[in-house]
């Protein structure tokens, strides 16, 4: 009988498992549910422990969603927006460009004081004031991706964000053209989602995500924007097309 508790599982036996989870998520009609987690360990004969961390990958790609409470679905393959990372575009204008809908789900804009970090990248003040703008951006209803984004008040005001507001600041700062933007550094890593960002993306707490942290620059030399993106890897392709010297 499976058990709770994490135990030691092979590399060929952890290999085993992906395979046969694979065949079943193929076999399985978008929209089906999977057997329950007990169930599908017990038939497997590898811990409900082992059998999430298998089911980590495969939801990552974006071919299964696990619902708290009511079981894991197969979703099919999604569609990926791929893109390149030498030119800063939102992810409106990404999926745009491949015919894939996106829309905003919850919206929060909030006011706050600069910590330490914040103030260092932003080049402000520690406490002085903020503006925070976090929002969920889903596809076909599935959450993909959780943007954060903090920016000075003086810029944006939170009045100027309740109306047309479609998830993208990058897009609302290219449509005012002021102030200009030039360049965007960002610091590209895999991390795990905490509970928080978990939750806001509808996934278990500890699975992978590409996080990208950037400082969006105007051409007087300002940073005018500081912002944390967290993406569902199945769901994005980023590519760096790099030149040979």
């Amino acid at each position: 009988m499976a058990k709770d508790e994490p135990t030691t599982t092979s590399p060929q036996t952890y290999q085993r498992l992906q395979n046969q989870l694979a065949q079943i998520i193929a076999v399985t009609k978008p929209g089906e549910r999977l057997l329950a987690e007990p169930e599908l360990a017990k038939q497997m004969g590898v811990s409900r422990a082992t059998l999430r961390e298998a089911m980590r990958t495969f939801e990552g790609q974006g071919l299964i969603r696990r619902r708290q409470g009511v079981g894991t679905f197969v979703v099919g393959h999604p569609q990926v927006i791929e893109t390149g990372l030498e030119v800063l575009q939102s992810i409106e204008t990404l999926a745009k460009r491949i015919g894939l809908e996106v829309s905003m789900g919850d919206l929060k804009i909030s006011k706050i004081e600069a910590s330490a970090e914040q103030a260092r990248s932003l080049q402000v003040e520690v406490e002085a004031p903020l503006l925070q703008v976090s929002r969920v951006i889903l596809t076909d209803d599935r959450p993909v991706a959780y943007l954060v984004d903090i920016l000075p008040q003086n810029l944006l005001s939170q009045e100027e964000l309740q109306d047309g507001f479609n998830g993208s600041v990058l897009d609302f700062l290219l449509r005012r053209k002021q102030p200009a933007l030039t360049k965007s550094l960002t610091d590209i890593q895999a991390v795990a989602a905490s509970s928080s960002i978990a939750r806001a993306l509808e996934i278990q707490r500890g699975d992978v995500l590409l996080m990208f942290v950037a400082r969006l620059f105007a051409e007087d030399g300002r940073v005018i924007d500081f912002s944390t993106s967290y993406f569902l890897p199945g769901y994005f392709h980023f590519q760096l097309v790099r030149r040979v010297e």
